[in-house]
């Protein structure tokens, strides 16, 4: 079966994904971001590197969710799914322009045509980690990547919470799989006995399939 995860960054995405991936014996396939050379450009400069991130991210996506679908034994650290949500927030910040709006959309278009082709042409479920925000906040400073930090900067602690604002909405709206919602602030998934809430929860959703 294929699995994806979603949710905002900080929320725990990297260990859920692991943790679902050692739970099914399947491979966890990452988000792209320690080698990604684009992101800290991004956050320096957000209206010059928007376009440019986001086609690396759909590029790199794109290749996961085929990889995903073809093998169909995985779990993915983000997906193709929720790339527009990021693209269109942008759009809306005047840092991708309408003219690389629509070329994006052309590719994201040709993309998921491409898709409908597969075997496979859907995830079995998609796993949504939500918290708080100031757990958000919390745990982006815990991890401490240098150029996600918000500390006098209250632009980028702004757009934070736009996303947290909008992942919420996106979930709503995603049909493309059947879903379910975990808390992660709830069932911090540090503790082994929350681990087995958490697998418990994802377990039953997929015996409903």
């Amino acid at each position: 079966m294929v699995i994806i995860t979603a949710g905002m960054i900080g929320v725990g995405k990297t260990t859920l994904t692991g943790l679902i991936a050692d739970h099914l014996g399947s491979q966890a396939f990452y988000e792209p971001v320690g080698d990604n050379p684009v992101l800290p450009l991004y956050y320096s400069d957000p209206k010059q590197y928007g376009f440019l991130l986001q086609i690396f991210f759909l590029n790199r996506r794109f290749d996961m969710i085929k990889k995903a679908l073809v093998n169909d034994n995985n779990v993915l650290d983000r997906s193709i799914y929720e790339d527009e949500l990021f693209t269109e927030e942008n759009h809306k910040d005047g840092n991708i322009t309408d003219m690389e709006m629509a070329v994006y959309h052309d590719l994201m278009g040709h993309m998921m045509d491409e898709l409908k082709q597969l075997p496979k042409k859907a995830p079995d479920l998609l796993v949504y980690a939500q918290t708080d925000f100031e757990t958000i906040l919390y745990r982006i400073k815990k991890r401490g990547r240098d150029y996600e930090q918000f500390d006098n900067n209250e632009a980028l602690k702004d757009y934070y919470f736009k996303m947290w604002q909008a992942y919420q909405q996106w979930f709503e709206d995603y049909d493309v799989s059947p879903k379910i919602k975990v808390d992660l602030q709830k069932y911090d998934l540090e503790k082994a006995e929350n681990q087995k809430i958490i697998l418990n929860q994802i377990d039953a959703a997929l015996a409903k399939r």
